[in-house]
């Protein structure tokens, strides 16, 4: 087999990462519902969010669907045809796993106006199937501080979240460029919260599933 010079192999990397980057800086959430409803949720939520739940709260539940739907889509889609074409051991792929991410936070047309990044995060991680590791590390996670342990309000049940699946990630997750792509994940997703902080107060509260509570 003749193998390909070193450059292309890059320049193949860099345009994948751009293609990442480009898909999640299409913010559905704020768009959809401006073309559709002429309803600018970044103005009527208070936290002027572009992102899913404000889109149900908003602009109804089938546009919220269909949001969730295409914020998937757009982490999912660049991600999986990457681990097509190149090598996910790789450690551009770490770069390539949270662009999609990147691009929802800090979309180029609008720097300081993209979204927390939960949506096309688990999207990014769906890409990598059949690797699934990732993608149950968050699902783990995010369950356990929705529906056991729950964390209120949104902010900080989001900052522990994506702390926790970065530190599992680590330790579990088949490495190092994997790792370190859910690691870069969520930094970005943290930033946005961060970034985004109500001043709100936490609270901690343990839920048992049984019948009557």
């Amino acid at each position: 087999a003749v193998q390909q010079p070193k450059g292309s192999i890059t320049v193949r990397y860099l345009l994948f990462i751009l293609f990442g980057y480009l898909c999640g800086s299409v913010l559905n959430g704020y768009l959809l519902p401006l073309w559709i409803k002429h309803v600018d949720v970044t103005e009527n939520s208070p936290d002027h969010n572009p992102g899913a739940a404000n889109v149900f709260l908003y602009a109804g539940i089938p546009l919220g669907v269909l949001v969730i739907l295409l914020e998937l889509a757009k982490g999912a889609v660049p991600v999986y045809w990457a681990t097509r074409v190149l090598d996910v051991r790789a450690l551009p792929f770490a770069l390539v796993l949270a662009a999609p991410v990147l691009g929802h936070a800090c979309p180029f047309w609008c720097p300081h106006g993209g979204g927390k990044a939960i949506a096309v995060s688990f999207g990014a991680l769906l890409g990598l199937l059949p690797e699934f590791h990732p993608l149950a590390l968050l699902v783990f996670f995010y369950l356990l501080f929705s529906l056991i342990i729950r964390i209120q309000p949104h902010f900080f049940r989001s900052i522990i979240t994506y702390l926790c699946f970065a530190a599992a990630a680590l330790y579990f997750v088949p490495g190092p460029v994997l790792p370190l792509g859910c690691l870069l994940i969520a930094v970005i997703v943290i930033g946005a919260h961060l970034a985004r902080y109500q001043g709100e107060r936490p609270w901690i509260a343990t839920r048992l599933f049984h019948h009557g509570r």
